[in-house]
C-alpha cells in the first residue's frame, strides 16, 4: 500500500506524465458556465498556478504533460448530449457549454502553454473512452502524477483506472480540489490504497533526483 509517508522512488523523467484533470474555463473561469450556475469552487480556482509550476518543471526535465478537456458533444440538432445523472446535478449545463473547439471547452490560460495532448472525455475518468491509455504507451510512459478537478470525481476514477493499467500511480494533493475540503481528504485517504499521495512541492524536488 502506497501512502504520504512512503518515500518515492526515483523517477525516470521522461517516462513520467503529468496528467492534468479537466482545468477548463467552463470549470474555473469568471464567464465560465459553472461561474454562471454558481457552482465554481474556490479551492479549483487557486490550482492553476500551483500545476502550471509543476508542468514547467517536468517539461524541463524531459517529461510529458497531457491534459483531459470534459466534453459535451453536440447531438445532430446542436443541443449538448448530457447524461442524466449530470443534467440532474447540474441543470444550469446549456447549448454551448464545454463544447468542442470552444472557448469554455479549453484548458485554462495558466495550463495551455504547457500541454503536449489534450484528450475530450465524456465521463468521470480520463481513460474512459479516450486515447490516453494509446498516448501514454506510445510515449513510452510508465508513470503517471494525476491532478485536477475534482478529487472525488474526475481525478479518483482516473487514477483507479491508471492502476487498473499497470501504471506506477501519483497523485498530487495540493494539485486537486473538491467541493468540499472533507470529501477531498476523504478521496486522497481513499486513493493512498492504489497510488502514493505526495505535495506538488515534493513530486517538483523528486524530479531534481529522476534519471533522464
Amino acid at each position: 500500500m502506497s501512502s504520504s509517508d512512503t518515500p518515492l522512488s526515483p523517477l525516470n523523467l521522461r517516462r513520467t506524465a503529468l496528467v492534468i484533470i479537466d482545468l477548463q474555463d467552463d470549470f474555473l473561469a469568471p464567464e465560465g458556465a459553472y461561474a454562471r450556475g454558481g457552482a465554481v469552487s474556490a479551492a479549483a480556482q487557486a490550482l492553476p498556478p500551483r500545476v502550471a509550476a509543476v508542468a514547467q518543471a517536468l517539461k524541463a526535465a524531459g517529461g510529458m504533460v497531457v491534459g483531459s478537456q470534459f466534453t459535451l458533444w453536440p447531438d445532430a440538432q446542436g443541443e449538448p448530449m448530457i447524461s442524466p445523472h449530470l443534467k440532474t446535478l447540474r441543470p444550469f449545463l446549456r447549448r454551448g457549454d464545454f463544447a468542442p473547439g470552444s472557448a469554455g471547452q479549453a484548458m485554462v490560460s495558466d495550463i495551455a502553454p504547457w500541454v503536449d495532448v489534450a484528450v475530450c472525455k465524456v465521463a468521470y475518468s480520463a481513460f474512459f473512452n479516450t486515447q490516453l491509455d494509446w498516448v501514454l504507451r506510445r510515449a513510452g510512459i510508465d508513470t503517471v502524477a494525476v491532478c485536477g478537478i475534482v478529487t472525488n470525481g474526475g481525478v479518483a476514477s482516473t487514477v483507479r483506472d491508471a492502476h487498473m493499467r499497470d501504471y506506477r500511480t501519483l497523485v498530487l494533493s495540493d494539485g486537486c480540489a473538491a467541493f468540499r475540503r472533507e470529501v477531498h481528504d476523504t478521496a486522497l485517504a481513499d486513493m493512498a490504497t492504489v497510488a502514493q499521495v505526495l505535495t506538488c512541492n515534493d513530486f517538483t524536488a523528486a524530479l531534481a533526483a529522476g534519471t533522464p
